[in-house]
Parts: structure tokens; sequence; C-alpha cells
């Protein structure tokens, strides 16, 4: 079996999953919250096609518990305690290696990469670039290589899918010489999830992803839409931040940047002040008070005002960009709906694409009803672009890149 571990260190949380990548599947995963909070949270679940190799039979699939988890390495002694007690035992399923999200590389990444102390600096130095994540994601880097050095460890970028975008898509309409200097441009996130899912919805229609042209829309509570064109990024609505953009759970999107100026001088709002507003306190949050579009559509469904309006400018902005996303490629074989609220949200999904028949988008109302965790098409089959909901598999994407950058390195390892 090739095993891996995969990370996704937060600034008070890490996430990880043990993946038997040959197979497929996940052998035990977890959550571990509230690190550096005085008191902590930890979930551990094993999957139920995992149990038989499991040693304790009697073993629940998930166990929680709560107890101080002060720093980022102690969390990684409870994730090795939770696999000893609730298994997967860790010595009957060594990792070959250690995969890692790091959110941004910049234009310095553009694949998979086996961190040393240089990549490490350089995660540092991009720091700047996204202060919330990469600072968190090289602490879990850290941690986890105390745990584990005696297997390879592997960053794997959000930004480096994007890396394809062609000059006019990444480059922003701003003094040239300041932009270089200070690295502004469009790097585009949610890159895993993007080329995952647009590998399996080529797969799907039975052809070689170098001969489809797509849209993918990854929406969560972070929400992206990218245009694939031959299983290459061409487009991408997030920026130089995972702010701008579509109108996500706490986020802004796009909006006219003299609105900042405005709030500042009247409102006399910081900078601080103002970064908080557009990444915590807009979006679906600022418009209807919660983040959950589920929360959204029930309100709407009994007549709420302020979640029908939030429904609509949510919808407003998807559709917007999926007529110029289809423009830029000129033609659409697929489009794919991902992630929490793409994956679950049905209205959503109609809404986005009603009206758009003329462009050969027909969605099937009752296919577009059925719930389900498998790929499926929501497309009638009279539709001339394909529409489906592909259910994300971010760490499968991780655990398989981290194999193969190590295979691309010295093809006796593994």
């Amino acid at each position: 079996m090739s095993i891996v571990l995969v990370i996704n260190s937060g600034s008070s949380s890490l996430k990880y999953e043990l993946i038997d990548v040959d197979a497929g599947e996940t052998l035990g995963s977890g959550l571990i919250e509230r690190i550096g909070e005085r008191t902590g949270r930890a979930r551990h679940t094993v999957p139920v096609s995992a149990t038989p190799s499991v040693e304790r039979a009697d073993a629940p699939s998930e166990s929680t518990r709560e107890l101080p988890i002060p720093d980022h390495t102690a969390a990684f002694q409870v994730m090795l305690e939770a696999f000893a007690e609730r298994g997967p035992s860790l010595e009957g399923h060594p990792p070959v290696a250690v995969g890692h999200r790091v959110v941004h590389g910049g234009k310095r990444f553009f694949e998979p990469t086996v961190i040393n102390d240089l990549v490490k600096i350089n995660i540092e130095d991009l720091s700047e670039l996204a202060p919330l994540h990469n600072p968190a994601n090289l602490q879990g880097i850290e941690a986890a290589e105390a745990m584990f050095p005696d297997v390879p460890h592997v960053a794997v970028f959000d930004t480096a899918f994007h890396q394809t975008l062609p000059p006019a898509a990444y480059t922003y309409a701003i003094d040239a010489e300041l932009a270089e200097r200070y690295r502004v441009r469009r790097y585009g996130f949610h890159g895993t999830s993007h080329k995952y899912v647009s590998e399996q919805a080529a797969e799907f229609l039975g052809k070689p992803v170098t001969e489809v042209k797509q849209l993918v829309l990854h929406l969560g509570n972070g929400a992206s839409i990218t245009a694939v064109d031959g299983g290459r990024s061409v487009e991408t609505s997030m920026g130089l931040t995972p702010l701008e953009g579509l109108v996500m759970g706490s986020r802004s999107g796009d909006l006219d940047p003299a609105v900042l100026f405005h709030l500042h001088r009247k409102a006399d709002l910081s900078f601080d002040e103002l970064d908080t507003l557009l990444n915590t306190h807009s979006g679906l949050v600022g418009l209807s008070g919660t983040r959950d579009m589920r929360d959204v559509l029930e309100r709407r469904s009994e007549g709420d005002d302020a979640a029908t309006l939030a429904f609509d400018v949510y919808v407003h902005r998807l559709k917007g960009y999926v007529g110029a996303y289809y423009a830029h490629l000129g033609r659409v074989d697929v489009i794919s709906f991902t992630a929490g609220v793409g994956e679950n949200a049905a209205p959503v999904r109609a809404a986005a694409l009603q009206g758009l028949e003329r462009l050969g988008i027909e969605i099937d109302e009752e296919r577009n009803s059925e719930r389900s965790d498998e790929i499926r098409r929501i497309s009638t089959d009279a539709s001339e672009v394909t529409v489906l909901v592909v259910p994300t598999d971010e760490e499968l994407e991780i655990a398989r890149e981290t194999l193969a950058v190590l295979a691309a390195e010295s093809p006796t390892r593994g």
C-alpha cells in the first residue's frame, strides 16, 4: 500500500487524513480544534471500510474528546494517540510520506515540492500574501517533521494549479513597477480542488482532460470559479488573496475599491478594521446574519427578506462569472459544482444556471433535486453542456500529488 498522511494545518486547528492512495480510500482522519485555547477539541474518525484493519474491533467509528492542546506539537501528539488507541495503527499502516496543504506559493511554486529548509524560508516569506494561512501551514510542517523525521514531506500549494493563467488574466491594471515590486497579481486559490474536479469530470465524460473545456464552481464557505481549458487553469475568480470574486460565507468578493476609501474617510475605519469587515463580516453573514447557506435557504423559504436578498446577490454574482468565463473559453463542454454548497444546495445550482438555455445549458429539475455522494449528471439529456455535481476530495489529490512528485524525483523511491 502507498499510504500518505495528509496535513492541513490552520492557526488553531489541525486536520489530518491517512490515505491509501492505491485504493483511493481513507483509513482514518480527524480534526483537532481550539489549539492554544484553554480547552481543545479532538475528533478522530475511522471509516467503516477501514474498521476490519483496526485492532480494536469494538472501537466506535468516531470518537471525540476535550483536553488542553497548547500548540501544534501537542496537537500532533493527540493525533498519534488517536491512531494508536482508535486505529488504524501507524505501525501497521506506516505513511511513506506526509503531504501538506500550503495556501500560498506565490509564483515561486508551480508544482508540488519536496520540503527542505529553503522551501520553508520561501513559505515564510510568502506569508505577507497569506498572513492567516502560510504561518499556520509552516507550523504544521515543522511539527510534523519532528513527529515523522524519517519520511519525505511535500508541500502542495493551493495556488499551483493557477500558474498556467495567461498574463492577460493574472495582471492587474495598476502601475507595473509597483505591482512587480510588491508581487501584486492574481494567484488564484482552491487549485487542488479545481484540478481534482476537472479531472474527475473529464473521466466521467470518457474524454482526456486535455480535450475538455470546462467550468468548475467550488462553492463552500470560500468560493471560486475556474475556467479550465485542456486541463489548464486559464481564468479564476480569486486574486492576490482569497477575497476577490464570488460572494462567500463571510467574504465580500468583488466590490468597488473606492468603497474602502469611502468607509475609511466617512466611518473612520482603520485598514485593519476594513480587512476584518471584508473577510469576516461580509458576504452571506454581512447580508443575512449567517454564513451558512443552509440557514439562508431555510429562511428564504419562510419569506425572510434579508435571506432572500443574500441568496439573490450570491446567485447574481455567480451567474455573471459563468457567463464571463463561458465567453473566455468560447465553448463549454461541462460545468461542475463542488464543495459544501455546490454539492448540497440544489436551489443554488438551479438559480445559477437558470435562463442560460441559449448557451446550451439545461438543468433537469428531478436530477438536480436528488442527493448522492457520487458524481452525477444534473443536466437534461438534450443539454449541449453537461452539468455535473462532483464531490471534491482535496486530501486524496494532495496524497496523489505527493507520491507523484516523489516518484518523479526518484523513480526507485517507494
